[in-house]
């Protein structure tokens, strides 16, 4: 784990482009399962307010750096990292791998929705304002509020707002998916992260997931993991390229799927490996 501090006075913008305000650097890192290690010498930035997709084969390294932005990894037994991921904002820069970071409250700006849709085992309504309850003080009606604003976010609400009580586990996976979107936003991130989020799902449910990406972005940072090509081209601002544990090629997700500067990134794209 890094041990630099927290928390520097100035950010570091000299990587920001002209057209984009990075919100997310990383600079330099490594990270290990154990002896594995899983991400060689990675560089990036992630610019606010856009959607960046991370593609490339399995095991190259996507969800591992998408879970050390958030810090599950911090629950994953051996799991370590070396380096800089930092969160910049006007005032500062704050080091996500801090030890001292303090992670609960991080992981309200950061929100994440993984691969299969993970509902708590309770009422559709108790699911939205779960977060809400836990992190901030709201009279019943506020709550009342803040679970109808999230779900109709998440373009829900009006598939729900019937039967906010029953059971969210008797939603399709579709609407399951977009309630744990729902879950996420209700706490009030300013980074989603999702991995694999319409994997599981019927080419409906997909679509309905990827018009709510369309839609989120120009109130989120979004940073979505996918296999899907179509998908990412669709749905992303930005996409890089990962392989084998390294950052092969970043750029605009026009440029990288029609003039790729890298021959791994043009075959992975045409769909010649992976």
């Amino acid at each position: 784990m890094s041990s630099d501090t927290g928390t520097t006075a100035q950010a570091d913008s000299s990587a920001n482009d002209d057209a984009d305000q990075t919100l997310i650097s990383i600079r330099d890192l490594d990270a290990w399962y154990g002896d594995f290690q899983a991400l060689h010498g990675l560089s990036l930035e992630i610019p606010k307010n856009k959607v960046t997709a991370f593609i490339g084969p399995s095991g190259c390294g996507k969800s591992t750096l998408l879970k050390w932005i958030n810090r599950m990894n911090d629950l994953v037994p051996g799991a370590t990292a070396r380096g800089r991921l930092s969160l910049i904002h006007d005032d500062g820069e704050t080091n996500l791998l801090h030890p001292g970071l303090d992670v609960v409250s991080m992981r309200r700006q950061i929100g994440i929705v993984f691969q299969k849709p993970n509902p708590f085992p309770k009422s559709i309504y108790d699911n939205v304002a779960f977060g809400p309850r836990l992190h901030m003080r709201t009279t019943k009606a506020e709550l009342d509020e803040l679970v109808e604003w999230a779900l109709k976010k998440a373009a829900v609400w009006d598939e729900v707002k019937d039967r906010l009580h029953a059971p969210a586990m008797g939603l399709s996976g579709g609407q399951q998916q977009r309630l744990c979107i729902a879950r996420a936003i209700a706490v009030g991130p300013e980074i989603l992260l999702m991995d694999e989020p319409c994997s599981a799902l019927d080419p409906g449910s997909t679509l309905a997931i990827e018009d709510l990406i369309f839609e989120l972005r120009s109130q989120y940072t979004i940073v979505i993991v996918t296999h899907n090509m179509q998908q990412a081209s669709r749905c992303s601002d930005k996409t890089a390229f990962f392989f084998e544990g390294k950052l092969v090629e970043s750029g605009d997700t026009e440029l990288i799927f029609t003039n790729p500067q890298e021959k791994r990134t043009d075959d992975y794209v045409r769909g010649r490996f992976g």
